[in-house]
């Protein structure tokens, strides 16, 4: 048995096969989980850049990726395989950057520069103008930069890509996108990945909770 990084994180536990049933799928668990080394070896497997981007990118600033995607097989659909996108949210300034030394690439950007926009106006104008539909899109943790509207936003602009037959592969924390309906959601257990209802996921019952009895959980936090 492998006991050195990554073998060793919990999402890969006994995984042997990780089937993508439907247009979104989600992988979620707790920081340290291997949630987003698992989907950052996915992407890195299908063609992308291992800081981000399409898969023309080739930009580097700091390798700090796995070895794990040599280990992987996918079998994909080639209908969806028009377009494609990887983002992560702790690089995506690395990611801006290096569009930015590319002037002809603005305009799949609506012609405005990343970095001269927030962090989450930035996220939201790589979802709305640079994802055009019949992709893969593998997502770690896009909610990072996002407020709450933000939020709803995205999940209507998934709505449209997934009509375009787009799929999505996306690591998350957040109850919000996880209630996209008809979703699969893997969650990292002591076992592996397990498929889990959204009702059942530790983000819906905690955020819940939080939500109904703040005062005595800040109390109990707070002391």
């Amino acid at each position: 048995m492998i006991e050195s990084y990554p073998y060793n994180v919990l999402a890969l536990k006994n995984l042997k096969e990780l089937p993508f049933r439907k247009d979104v799928t989600f992988i979620i668990g707790e920081n340290g989980s291997g949630k987003s080394t698992l989907v950052e070896a996915i992407a890195i497997n299908a063609g992308f850049n291992p800081e981000g981007g399409g898969r023309n990118f080739n930009f580097k600033t700091n390798e700090t990726h796995s070895e794990l995607y040599k280990d992987l097989v996918l079998v994909r659909s080639p209908y969806r395989n028009k377009d494609g996108y990887f983002l992560r949210a702790e690089s995506v300034y690395n990611l801006a950057t290096n569009i930015a030394e590319m002037p002809d690439v603005l305009q799949y950007y609506g012609n405005t520069s990343l970095h001269e926009q927030s962090h989450g106006e930035s996220f939201l104008n790589i979802f709305i103008n640079r994802l055009y539909g019949t992709g893969l899109y593998i997502l770690d943790e896009p909610e990072a930069a996002l407020s709450l509207q933000s939020t709803f936003s995205f999940l209507v602009r998934m709505k449209e890509l997934v009509e375009l037959k787009s799929q999505f592969i996306i690591a998350t924390h957040s109850p919000i996108l996880l209630a996209y309906p008809n979703a699969d959601i893997y969650t990292v257990t002591e076992d592996g990945l397990e498929l889990v209802e959204y009702e059942d996921t530790e983000q819906y019952i905690q955020t819940k909770y939080f939500l109904n009895n703040y005062e005595k959980m800040i109390a109990q936090l707070l002391g």
